[in-house]
């Protein structure tokens, strides 16, 4: 790794955003904290065309920090669904809580105490900071890490958090003096569109000059980071329960993949499912499967679609449902209008009524 003047990167940096960067995304067009917040969040993990659309219906539902904090859980979730990373949602509702209870509402005002707020990391705290109140302070998410370890040919491996303490420390020395929102913008927009993981675009990056990754001919190679992800395999049955019109759907728990959405009864295997179900009137039909893949996981999941009889009684129906998890029965339109994950979303959406009732 070798130094670099931060004006070598700064100054064509702010000028570039200024004049190429993006201007037009909503949450650019104010300084209120709580929409950056929002917009920061979902921006995590997920690509801005996806986020738009959540991003508008949230702020319908939720105008302001009081309301979100005022809502139910399965409110947030069920605007949360299908956008993925369901811990992010739970920990927005926490967040909103604190700002109330702390804070009277009011987002706090620098970057160290918004940090001490349930799903603000450092990074995020600081692009808030830097975006709504003009404080001189580094953001270091994905896009952002990438572009620095590139510019600066920075290879220590990330995956030890003392090389990783060091590239903070170089992103505050990378700041500028002045421009910290357009410097912000800037260093995001150029990791989003130009300083891509694969085939960076060096010859229209308004750094490349003092890029280093560059110079030695190989900028893919950074960011280093040995550890991987360890994924996991993972198969189910799914029971799509039907009586009439409706299905039994269950919450699950507020810990673990998936936690406190709402979704099928689960069972280790499609024999698990048919020997709890021996006795049961109707038939089981079993669906072809499908692989959901989730950031550790490839989950195989066997959707069998158990249809009681229009004849069966109230007393045979509660006593199935008494041997589930709790839940309760809902059509197909309200089951789509609550937080469900988008796998059963995708389930429910593509199979005809005929099958799922």
């Amino acid at each position: 790794m070798q130094s670099s003047s931060p004006s070598r990167f700064a100054t064509p940096l702010i000028a570039w955003q200024r004049t190429h960067g993006r201007h037009t995304l909503p949450w650019q067009q104010t300084t209120d904290p709580y929409r950056v917040w929002l917009s920061e969040i979902m921006l995590q993990q997920t690509q801005v065309t996806t986020v738009l659309g959540y991003y508008a219906r949230f702020l319908a539902r939720f105008p302001d920090v009081r309301a979100l904090a005022e809502a139910e859980q399965d409110d947030v979730l069920a605007l949360w669904s299908g956008l993925g990373y369901y811990s992010r949602a739970r920990n927005m509702h926490a967040c909103a809580k604190a700002v109330v209870e702390r804070f009277g509402g009011e987002f706090p005002r620098s970057s160290e105490l918004l940090q001490s707020l349930p799903g603000i990391g450092r990074s995020t705290a600081a692009a808030v900071a830097a975006f709504c109140y003009g404080e001189r302070v580094a953001i270091l998410d994905g896009n952002v890490k990438r572009v620095l370890t590139r510019f600066l040919a920075f290879d220590a491996d990330l995956a030890v958090a003392a090389n990783e303490r060091v590239l903070w420390n170089r992103a505050t020395e990378m700041l500028p003096e002045q421009g910290i929102e357009a410097y912000t913008q800037g260093i995001m927009d150029l990791g989003a569109t130009i300083c891509l993981p694969r085939s960076p675009q060096c010859l229209v990056c308004p750094v490349q000059p003092g890029c280093q990754g560059r110079r030695d001919g190989q900028p893919e190679r950074f960011p280093v980071k040995t550890r991987k992800l360890k994924r996991s395999q993972r198969e189910n049955a799914w029971l799509w329960l039907v009586r009439d019109d409706r299905l039994w759907l269950v919450q699950r728990p507020e810990t673990g993949v998936w936690a406190g959405l709402w979704s099928l009864p689960e069972f280790d295997s499609v024999d698990a499912l048919r020997a709890a179900a021996a006795d049961w009137p109707g038939a089981a039909e079993v669906l072809d499967a499908f692989k959901h893949v989730l950031t550790h996981l490839d989950w195989t999941l066997h959707p069998v679609v158990w249809r009681l009889p229009a004849k069966a009684v109230a007393k045979d129906v509660a006593r199935i449902t008494a041997t589930l998890p709790a839940g309760r029965w809902v059509t197909r339109d309200e089951a789509l209008s609550m937080g469900v994950p988008s796998a059963l979303r995708k389930l429910l959406e593509r199979t005809p009524p005929s099958a799922g009732g």
